[in-house]
């Protein structure tokens, strides 16, 4: 069993095994939502990976399903199915698509990938569990970039009317989209007071800190009586130094000498 630590590190290596393998898009994406998946998976979901549809599970859902590759790697990591199934990514015929599915693969809630689509489920997931006084909670990751979608800010509405507390919502804030910075694409600032005003608990930490997420998701158990919003402040592509704050690898994939450079900085005794 990994610790968190070596957890993300783990996902990090598989993500540039697949994406590179299969020629798929979206490596910097999955490593920065790395850390967070780790601790979630260590150290904060209910779940049994023997049993992938325990009803006390806890649910997660990836919005952002264009990271589907971290979420295939951190499932089998974690024990849900083989790692060498993971060789599979991306192939014709394969269960393992570029945006994330359920299909076939044990620990995937749902398919995402249409962006704004994954929180306004995770809201009706919530109610219902609230609606049935069942004790699971629902945690959704979305992309920053993603929060240009309409569809979210009515999903926050909705989330704090009916009061969603077993609601756990964490964004992905490394602050670049598909071809530009979130900023000079459709500016998000102030994100924290917007969220505020909706009447939402509101959580800011670093990413890829695994002490200061499992203290957010923690705090996330105390409130009972708002929807939880935590903005992690990453960086996209984190991991691998040419990919960091570089927006050409929202859709690149590593190949050659950036394949060779990429995994030595992941796995430097290999």
């Amino acid at each position: 069993m990994h610790n968190s630590v070596q957890l993300a590190q783990k996902i990090r290596l598989d993500v540039v095994n697949m994406t590179s393998s299969g020629k798929s898009s979206h490596v910097a994406s999955c490593l920065s939502i790395a850390d967070i998946l780790a601790v979630l998976y260590c150290d904060i979901l209910v779940k049994d990976p023997s049993v992938p549809s325990l009803p006390e599970r806890d649910r997660f859902i990836l919005s952002k399903g264009h990271a589907g590759a971290a979420v295939y790697a951190v499932l089998a990591e974690s024990g849900y199915f083989s790692p060498d199934l993971l060789n599979n990514h991306y192939r014709n015929g394969s269960n393992f698509s570029g945006h994330v599915s359920h299909h076939r693969v044990p620990g995937v809630e749902v398919s995402t990938g249409s962006l704004g689509h994954g929180l306004g489920i995770a809201c009706g997931m919530a109610l219902r569990a609230k609606c049935t006084a069942q004790n699971h909670r629902i945690f959704c990751l979305l992309s920053d970039g993603e929060l240009d979608e309409g569809s979210n800010w009515e999903s926050f509405l909705f989330a704090a009317h009916f009061k969603l507390s077993n609601l756990v919502i964490i964004i992905d804030y490394n602050k670049l989209q598909s071809i530009s910075s979130t900023e000079n694409t459709i500016a998000l600032e102030p994100l924290l007071d917007k969220f505020r005003s909706f009447n939402l608990h509101v959580l800011e930490t670093d990413g890829h800190n695994h002490e200061s997420l499992r203290l957010c998701f923690d705090n996330c158990l105390v409130n009972t009586s708002s929807p939880h919003i935590i903005i992690c402040h990453t960086v996209k592509g984190k991991g691998v130094s040419f990919m960091e704050n570089n927006v050409l690898w929202h859709y690149r994939n590593a190949q050659g000498d950036e394949y060779d450079a990429a995994i030595s900085q992941l796995n430097p005794t290999r």
